[in-house]
């Protein structure tokens, strides 16, 4: 079994949850401590290592480290060992990427000539734990001048390398709505107020005008959840929407914000009832910045790429180290119809091959090298 197989399968059978990624937090620095590299955190679970070679310029790598909150049913005797905890979104392949790097930085750190950042975060899945170590000083401490990020991709076929430039990811906000109405007997529903009817109303009017919109641009507002009234002959007093918000430009964010005011407005005038608008602060668009997205073109001149034709609706908060320091986040193709690995990111039958994660460490590879060319 390669090192690389060994990192993402040991790694695999502990996922854990934002902010909760101890054993994967010691998993990482006992490898780290291992090649002779000095590790810190800005948080609790991060990783970080600064190989200072006293340059003018510094390149950061970054892995996600967390896994989700759902059970695993691949059945792979590497499966995870906690329970309703699984590596679903591929970051134990991230980590394994980015620590096999972590070998060749040792091997070759007499001819480097850029300093260079790791960077293992937690918490991408649900808080955004970017922005917390951004806040916590990261790139104050470590100047930055270009960071790149890696997403293993089942979309795409295994070894393929995928991008574009600019617009890469949406920005994607949360959103709740709550509708405050009125309780009677079912009976007798004109002595109360339903906040079903008011929920199922502000669902449709919303999606039609959205619809509407996205024809112009692209823009999504869905509502994965919902819930009203206690008992089935009850008048609902009380009912809510859960869903997301994906946009790319701060226009359309207002556009679609606009949409959902508007429907609260009509609802509480027709109805006579309440409703609450709260849209929760998410993550940035994805922006691979075009220098940057040029050299890493230049970087991996003639391997298999594919470059994506428009910008794909999912978020990440990669977005928060973009906002900051020029970067590009890019895709490695995992899929492999022959073997079995065609199941979505999130899904409980999520797998991969661990040959797929070294186009990934070749890429690193060559894009440090390149940079390095330049910087002489």
């Amino acid at each position: 079994m390669s090192r690389l197989e060994t990192y993402r399968r040991e790694l695999h059978q502990i996922p854990e949850t934002a902010f909760e990624e101890y054993k994967t937090h010691d998993y990482i620095v006992n490898v780290l401590d291992g090649l002779g590299f000095k590790t810190e955190s800005f948080l609790e679970t991060d990783v970080i290592v600064y190989i200072d070679r006293n340059a003018e310029k510094t390149i950061a790598f970054r892995s996600d480290i967390d896994g989700l909150p759902q059970d695993e049913l691949t059945g792979v005797p590497f499966k995870s060992s906690h329970a309703g905890r699984m590596h679903a979104c591929g970051h134990d392949g991230h980590m394994a990427m980015l620590l096999e790097f972590a070998h060749y930085l040792k091997d070759h750190l007499e001819s480097l000539t850029v300093n260079v950042l790791l960077i293992f975060q937690p918490a991408e899945e649900k808080i955004g734990g970017a922005k917390k170590l951004i806040d916590a000083g990261l790139f104050k401490t470590y100047p930055t001048d270009h960071v790149f990020g890696i997403h293993v991709y089942p979309y795409i076929d295994e070894g393929i390398i995928a991008s574009r430039p600019g617009f890469l990811m949406a920005q994607a906000n949360e959103l709740t709505v709550t509708f405050q109405g009125k309780g009677s007997h079912g009976a007798m529903p004109e002595l109360g107020i339903d906040a079903n009817h008011m929920a199922s109303l502000f669902l449709s009017r919303v999606y039609d005008k959205v619809k509407l919109l996205n024809e112009a641009t692209r823009v999504i507002c869905t509502f994965g959840k919902s819930q009203g009234g206690t008992v089935k002959n009850i008048i609902a007093e009380n009912a809510v929407l859960e869903g997301t918000i994906r946009t790319f430009t701060k226009e359309d964010y207002r556009s679609v914000e606009t949409i959902l005011l508007t429907e609260k407005r009509t609802l509480e005038k027709d109805f006579n009832g309440q409703v609450n608008v709260h849209i929760h602060d998410g993550y940035l668009p994805v922006y691979n910045d075009e220098s940057t997205y040029r050299l890493f073109q230049e970087a991996l001149k003639g391997d298999p790429y594919h470059e994506l034709e428009q910008a794909l609706l999912i978020g990440e908060d990669f977005s928060f180290y973009q906002a900051e320091v020029p970067g590009v986040f890019f895709f490695i193709g995992t899929k492999n119809e022959a073997k079995g690995y065609t199941h979505s990111l999130h899904s409980s039958y999520f797998n991969l091959d661990e040959s797929a994660l070294k186009t990934g460490v070749d890429a690193y590879i060559k894009l440090l090298n390149h940079i390095q060319k330049g910087s002489h």
